[in-house]
């Protein structure tokens, strides 16, 4: 599947945007933490964390047993920019 239906694909998500724009302004949040915050199950947070960080949107640091997650700083100038749209 071409690039950026996989990214517009993730993004069209209401969840995925919410951990997107949370990391944003808080970074290294655990997965219960995000559920949390977000409001939905630790299983749902997780795969949302999956897609997120397999497209290289976010990236996970392990510290003291849990995974933290951030965005990523190695993210494309392109999917910046249309993530930036999404958060405005």
């Amino acid at each position: 599947m071409n690039r950026w239906t996989l990214i517009f694909k993730a993004l069209a998500n209401i969840n995925r945007l919410k951990i997107i724009k949370l990391l944003a302004k808080r970074n290294n949040l655990n997965v219960s933490e995000i559920a949390e915050i977000i409001d939905i199950s630790l299983n749902a947070t997780s795969k949302h964390l999956i897609i997120l960080s397999n497209l290289g949107i976010l990236e996970g640091k392990g510290k003291q047993g849990h995974v933290f997650y951030r965005i990523s700083d190695n993210l494309p100038d392109d999917i910046k920019r249309s993530i930036n749209l999404f958060l405005k």
